[in-house]
């Protein structure tokens, strides 16, 4: 039988998409039966970040019209992350980053079947930790703690190696009307949207896996 593939479209700076992380997680385990093979694609919540990042603060100023303004949104996360085993803390965080580097690590790790470990690690890093997960330095010790060769990692962010392959499937997902993340594309047509339960999506894998005409995914490799 033909693995079900799921592609997530997600932003390693998106707490929604953390939390769509977990619940995925759990509703695999719920479909032990269901072989499945997870491949997460590349999307930007805010184009208009430089390379550099900006200051936290002055993001969401410019977003929300003031950091006070995220509270209720924060509190209702925390409260959501907590029973999805993350500690969200939103309070360490001092600058929004650029991801296209940390989507090019993605990418990469998914040959040597590291890729859960790798997104696992930015969303910890950047949510937990208050790490900018633009920086070199932490994409390296990323890839390190997941068990890819760091060295060879270094020499590749130091290029532009598929750059503008990451670019393109970013413009891909907003093509095909991908507005918010997570996303999830089951079987190459069946989508499910927003950080749903994992009983939502534990049900829609579970369907999808039942049928046996899948079409080809609609995402680039």
């Amino acid at each position: 039988m033909t693995p079900l593939a799921i592609h997530v479209i997600s932003d390693v700076v998106c707490p929604w998409c953390y939390l769509g992380r977990n619940r995925l997680a759990a509703a695999l385990a719920q479909n032990p039966e269901v072989d499945a093979i997870v491949d997460w694609k590349s999307f930007r919540l805010d184009p208009t970040i430089p390379m550099g990042g900006i200051p936290r603060e002055q993001y969401l100023s410019n977003k929300f019209g003031s950091v006070e303004a995220t509270r209720p949104m924060y509190d209702q996360l925390i409260e959501l992350g907590t029973e999805e085993g993350i500690a969200f803390r939103f309070d360490r965080i001092t600058r929004s980053p650029n991801t296209v580097d940390a989507h090019r690590l993605i990418r990469w790790s998914a040959k040597d079947g590291k890729q859960d470990a790798v997104v696992e690690g930015l969303f910890k890093a950047y949510f937990t930790e208050g790490l900018d997960v633009g920086e070199r330095r932490v994409l390296l010790a990323v890839a390190e703690d997941a068990g890819l060769r760091s060295q060879s990692i270094a020499t590749r962010l130091s290029s532009e190696e598929d750059i503008a392959v990451v670019e393109a499937e970013i413009e891909h997902a907003y093509h095909i009307g991908v507005s918010g993340v997570p996303c999830f594309i089951l079987g190459g047509r069946y989508v499910v949207t927003g950080a749903q339960p994992a009983r939502v999506l534990a049900d829609a894998i579970r369907t999808v896996a039942a049928e046996a005409d899948f079409e080809p995914s609609a995402l680039p490799n």
